[in-house]
């Protein structure tokens, strides 16, 4: 099992690279292009914490791999609304 405090770092990780993400996704949203280096870091980190969450996973509870389920699909959902942007050129919709 996960231990809570680890738990409780991973959570804290996620949520602050999801807001991370969220700040590059405003800016090129607002700007009509971004800052390829800080986007493309923003996606690498978004990565990063889904393969941290997949880790943990596996030595978790069934109520922690429902937490981390969660999160999950919050990282997906951010990927996917900026991979989107990304290939759309920042266009809004």
């Amino acid at each position: 099992m996960a231990t809570r405090e680890s738990m409780d770092e991973l959570r804290q990780e996620v949520s602050d690279t999801i807001r991370y993400a969220e700040e590059q996704y405003k800016q090129s949203s607002l700007q009509q292009h971004y800052n390829n280096e800080e986007y493309t870091q923003a996606l690498q980190k978004l990565e990063a914490a889904y393969q941290d969450v997949a880790k943990i996973a596996h030595s978790a509870s069934a109520q922690q791999r429902e937490q981390l389920h969660r999160m999950r699909l919050q990282i997906q959902q951010m990927q996917n609304n900026m991979i989107l942007q990304e290939t759309r050129g920042g266009e809004q919709f």
